[in-house]
């Protein structure tokens, strides 16, 4: 299959790659080349990003999602291939590399938050024009950029042996502690004491049981569920907790979740249209107005990510709606399943595109009976 690179004009006029994730899909199946500098795809499943024409094996498409810049993926948490060293490749397009000539200025600067101005004048464009270009190719703006490179410079450094809280706290630009405390819960999912010794003496108890759909793993911690997962084996769905939380005290527990598993149970057989439980997750100020939204989709009934972007009050941020919807943690608690493209196809699902087809013909089935 030949991909023709579009000519449909963008951001000052440059020629654009497609916004199809269909088309990058296919590029990456083809490894073709003339994609890489200008598009990268991560695998979650291993958590790290390519070039399309890495000689590694192919995922499986649900696992992919892309990007514009490697910066991006890296901030998403995805590490750069030791194969084809995506971080290298140059793109054609000169607003891509204008974007990561920003994003490397920010990264020099530490923790210290530049002002727009300041990024206009090293990138010599306008601020206004620069915050339109970059938030188009990265999906959010310079200033949540470094906002989130701080995040992850913090969550480095502390790592680190001998390290001290403190220490990393200033190192990552935070001014004083009460600014990192305050955005710990949504940001690091605990406190950063707590983040520190890797979630040690954070207990976590699961379940593993048969539904509709396959497998389905139910965690939570004593505040509330934490996961819910879907897939084809307990120990691809057991590794996968594991490798989240390395050093908390994982505990397989059927009793004390069986209610709230019979809710989920009974929610895929259409018996219960919502699921009310109590949620412990970690979430950016940006993807928990997402998943809120998401919440708010009628049982049965299907939103566009242009639907839930201007729903948001964020019309223009459709790609970044996108990724916050992937990173769902919590299978149809907040049904992430009910978001489709603009042309009524399905779209990616983190659980598998058949999974999410089957999930939306139940909820149909289930609400023409109830009419009748």
């Amino acid at each position: 299959m030949t991909i023709a690179m579009t000519s449909s004009r963008g951001l000052n006029d440059q020629p654009r790659l497609p916004n199809s994730d269909d088309v990058l899909w296919q590029a990456v199946l083809n490894r073709d080349s003339r994609f890489d500098g200008s598009v990268f795809f991560g695998v979650r499943s291993t958590g790290i990003y390519c070039r399309p024409s890495c000689p590694a094996r192919r995922p499986r498409r649900e696992q992919v999602i892309f990007f514009r810049v490697p910066e991006a993926a890296e901030r998403a948490g995805f590490r750069s291939c030791r194969r084809c060293r995506p971080r290298n490749a140059t793109s054609v397009n000169p607003q891509v590399e204008m974007v990561r000539s920003v994003c490397r200025f920010i990264e020099e600067r530490g923790g210290e938050l530049p002002t727009l101005e300041e990024l206009g004048t090293h990138a010599g464009a306008s601020a206004y024009h620069l915050q339109r270009v970059f938030k188009a190719v990265v999906g959010i703006t310079p200033k949540q950029y470094a906002q989130a490179f701080r995040v992850s410079s913090f969550k480095r450094d502390v790592k680190k042996p001998g390290a001290s809280v403190t220490r990393a706290m200033y190192d990552a630009g935070y001014g004083s502690s009460s600014r990192l405390y305050e955005r710990a819960p949504a940001e690091l999912g605990m406190t950063p004491a707590e983040y520190r010794r890797g979630a040690k003496g954070l207990r976590i108890i699961y379940t593993l049981v048969q539904c509709p759909l396959g497998r389905l793993l139910v965690s939570a911690t004593k505040k509330g569920v934490c996961a819910v997962r879907l897939g084809d084996s307990d120990h691809e769905l057991e590794a996968d907790l594991a490798g989240e939380y390395r050093f908390a005290e994982i505990h397989r527990d059927d009793e004390i979740l069986r209610k709230w598993v019979e809710q989920i149970l009974d929610h895929l057989k259409g018996g219960r249209p919502h699921i009310d439980l109590p949620l412990d997750v970690q979430a950016t100020a940006f993807q928990r107005r997402v998943w809120d939204e998401l919440r708010k989709i009628p049982y049965g009934s299907t939103r566009s990510y242009g639907d839930v972007a201007r729903a948001i009050g964020r019309p223009t941020a459709t790609r970044a709606v996108a990724r916050a919807i992937a990173t769902n943690p919590v299978a149809l608690v907040i049904p992430c399943h009910r978001v489709i493209r603009e042309d009524k196809s399905l779209g990616g699902y983190r659980w598998g595109v058949e999974r999410k087809r089957s999930l939306l013909e139940r909820e149909r089935f289930a609400n023409a009976k109830n009419r009748d």
